[in-house]
């Protein structure tokens, strides 16, 4: 068999020699430990820019772009031992969560990415005819896995100002309240990025009847600036029938790795335990989420680059002439006056990746915040793109 990639037979035999014999003086825990240092090197190591994808601007899908934190990628790398294991310590992942946000464990129920927890809500409280109740456009991965188990969505327009109707919220779930599985809350919204104010949420929970659950998605709330918001928390604590749902995907870089859980009461973990398989979440993940809620630095670094860039961009489109609605997320829309199905083909072929439609905002595209790069490329491309138009 030829020998590819310039080497000689003689250099083949006399690494395989080289390699037995440092295979012999080596001790078994040695070669582990060489291993593993191996291991955190790749890791660490870039990606060579050798496939398209890696040569894109993706700012498409709301990613942070920097990665994983060193103290994240150690924690990671430390649980690769356990990849052969079932039974393994999960770094207490749980215990985490719960004491980052102050409620008992049995407050927490954890999967393989937020998207899982809405997909179980779905299933639990909203099949057979059903009904969730939201606005539209929203995160509508929602209402299309309702209907996928046979249930129904009602959803309500936004304001003029593109934010979330809590009075017809609450009137149109008081309409239809005998069908009615939950009212899905996304805040802040995506794609839009507006707030529900922390009043508005009360208003919202106080107007609705009392046994109606409450998915409240909170996948963005790390980059909220505005002191108008707030967690929704302290109501699960209060006995309310809410579920709030967070995510690792977004500020902590674990997009790739699927990371998310709710915070509701136990009871409400009992009926959707059933439809979930917590099995699904790895030991490499847990391990980086620990960390990663320990990681208050790291977080910090990457909301204030983030928000700098999407402030910067946004008054950059608006000098323009654009109109861009306020964001408080690591996302914003721009109305580009012309289909966005049409111009994410041309960014496309300028090497960027955007976001799609959101109808009925179909001339408003909605920009994830990359790193500098990407942003400046965004904005080349913007310009070359909307010039023509």
């Amino acid at each position: 068999m030829p020998l590819n990639n310039g080497m000689s037979r003689r250099g083949f035999v006399g690494g395989v020699a080289g390699a037995v014999g440092l295979l012999a003086f080596k001790s078994p825990g040695d070669l582990m430990a060489d291993e593993a240092v191996s291991q955190a090197r790749r890791l660490r190591a870039p990606r060579a820019a050798e496939d398209p994808y890696d040569l894109l601007a993706k700012i498409s899908f709301n990613e942070n772009p920097y990665g994983p934190t060193e103290p994240v990628i150690q924690a990671m790398t430390h649980a690769f031992k356990y990849a052969n294991r079932y039974g393994y310590p999960d770094g207490g992942i749980t215990e985490a969560i719960a004491k980052y946000h102050g409620v008992p464990k049995e407050y927490v129920m954890i999967a393989a990415g937020s998207g899982d927890i809405l997909d179980v809500m779905g299933t639990t409280f909203a099949p057979d005819g059903k009904t969730v109740v939201g606005v539209a456009p929203s995160y509508g991965y929602v209402y299309s896995h309702v209907s996928s188990v046979k249930g129904d969505a009602l959803t309500i327009p936004l304001t003029s100002d593109y934010r979330q109707d809590i009075d017809a919220l609450i009137a149109t779930t008081k309409k239809h309240y005998r069908d009615v599985g939950f009212v899905y809350l996304c805040n802040p919204n995506n794609p839009t990025g507006r707030i529900v104010t922390k009043q508005e949420v009360r208003q919202l929970l106080d107007g609705l009847p009392a046994d109606v659950p409450v998915l409240i998605d909170e996948a963005y709330w790390d980059f909220v600036e505005d002191p108008n918001y707030a967690t929704s928390i302290p109501y699960v604590l209060e006995g309310r029938p809410v579920v709030v749902t967070r995510t690792f995907s977004k500020i902590a870089a674990l997009a790739g790795m699927r990371l998310g859980y709710a915070i509701t009461q136990p009871e409400y973990i009992a009926k959707m335990s059933p439809f979930l398989n917590s099995d699904s979440v790895s030991a490499v993940v847990k391990w980086g989420g620990v960390a990663a809620l320990q990681d208050t630095a790291g977080r910090a670094h990457v909301k204030k680059v983030t928000l700098e860039l999407r402030k910067q961009t946004m008054s950059e489109l608006q000098s323009l002439g654009y109109e861009v609605i306020p964001s408080e997320t690591n996302f914003f829309m721009v109305n580009l006056k012309r289909p966005v199905k049409e111009a994410s083909a041309e960014f496309e072929k300028k090497g960027v990746l955007v976001g799609r439609p959101f109808p009925p905002m179909n001339n408003h595209l909605r920009v994830s915040i990359g790193n500098p790069d990407e942003m400046k490329r965004f904005m080349v491309a913007f310009k070359e793109i909307l010039a023509t138009a």
